[in-house]
């Protein structure tokens, strides 16, 4: 096949001319000249420069450019890779057999594998263990976080009330339902079932019960629950530790205190505080986080404590304050009108050996 590049150059020569002498004629550089006779097609920017020149060139030096255009894109053509779509590839007889061979080997030990990590987990006793009831029954102290967890016949929950703690006993884990022993008589909780429960009989709910699996037919299996309490008011309160209640002769002694009550031990006491008109009542359970709002006529607050609360009112006179203790109540004496009331009320351990309930004033 004739060259393009070998023509120019035999044109060129044959009339004598020399590159600057063709550059100036046709504003073409002399490296894109020597470019094209030696068929240096990478040094063109772009094929559109290439034959754009190539044609130029031709028609200077009285070739046919249309003759020129064409060698160079036979030459194009053969030096590009036939596209892979029209190359036929013939694979060896053997691979086809083989890969699915090799498939079915896999398929097999993954199937016998199965069966055997499912028969192991079927048989496993510890799984049987964690679905069955234990020897022993469970407590759950019922706090501000919600509680996940599987119940089972005879478990006990504790739930804080103003009176005291209220124990409730899981009855029944079957037929598809939670049975729950509540003072005021069995509540029944179904399967996806969301519950407010009201253990006490007052039409208000204290805490809230989902059951999320329970079985139709197996008591020990135990049922699956979430329970929230309505108000953290309602969080179980921890045993009263006499190691952690103050002697008096550790307290600052130019403190008044008045004496509520007095036992041979200590236990959780509850405030019940009722608002008759408005005042900004604030309170701290047992060095807990502080509690502050603004109450109107006709609310209450009811706040539990195993060793103390302090307290803090801007109006004292609206405030009417009952402290209540193992069965036993005691109230407090009103304020004076706009008078700012800031007390603690505390056990302490006195010198005659006993416990006692004190009122203590702050400034």
């Amino acid at each position: 096949m004739e060259s393009y590049g070998a023509l120019l150059k035999e044109a060129r020569l044959a009339q004598e001319l020399d590159f600057e002498t063709i550059s100036r004629d046709t504003t073409i550089t002399r490296q894109y000249l020597e470019a094209l006779e030696e068929e240096n097609e990478a040094f063109f920017p772009g094929e559109p420069y290439l034959v754009g020149f190539l044609r130029n060139y031709s028609d200077y030096l009285g070739l046919d450019s249309n003759r020129i255009c064409n060698l160079y894109h036979a030459k194009i053509l053969q030096e590009s890779p036939v596209p892979e779509g029209l190359i036929i590839k013939h694979r060896p007889k053997w691979i086809v057999p083989t890969i699915v061979a090799g498939c079915l080997l896999v398929l097999g030990g993954l199937t016998v594998g199965g069966i055997f990590l499912y028969q192991r987990y079927i048989n496993n006793p510890e799984r049987e263990i964690a679905l069955k009831k234990t020897a022993e029954s469970s407590k759950y102290e019922l706090t501000d976080k919600l509680l996940k967890e599987r119940l089972y016949k005879g478990d006990q929950l504790i739930l804080g009330m103003p009176t005291g703690n209220v124990i409730l006993t899981v009855a029944d884990t079957s037929n598809g339902m939670l049975t729950i022993e509540t003072p005021v008589g069995k509540q029944f909780v179904e399967l996806s079932e969301e519950l407010e429960m009201d253990v006490d009989g007052d039409s208000v709910p204290e805490m809230i019960v989902y059951v999320s699996d329970v079985s139709a037919n197996e008591t020990d299996r135990g049922a699956e629950v979430r329970i929230m309490l309505k108000s953290s008011a309602n969080s179980a309160i921890a045993e009263t530790k006499a190691s952690e209640i103050p002697n008096v002769e550790d307290l600052p002694q130019n403190q008044q205190r008045t004496v509520v009550f007095e036992d041979n031990r200590p236990y959780p006491f509850t405030l019940n505080v009722t608002f008759r008109a408005g005042c900004v009542f604030r309170f701290r359970p047992d060095r807990k986080e502080t509690t502050e709002d603004f109450f109107t006529n006709g609310d209450i607050v009811n706040v539990t404590a195993s060793n103390s609360v302090r307290l803090w009112a801007s109006n004292g006179n609206t405030a009417k304050i009952q402290i209540i203790a193992d069965g036993k109540s005691f109230d407090l004496g009103v304020s004076k009108a706009g008078e700012v009331i800031a007390e603690d009320i505390r056990w302490i351990k006195d010198t005659d050996g006993k416990y006692k309930v004190v009122v203590v004033q702050l400034d």
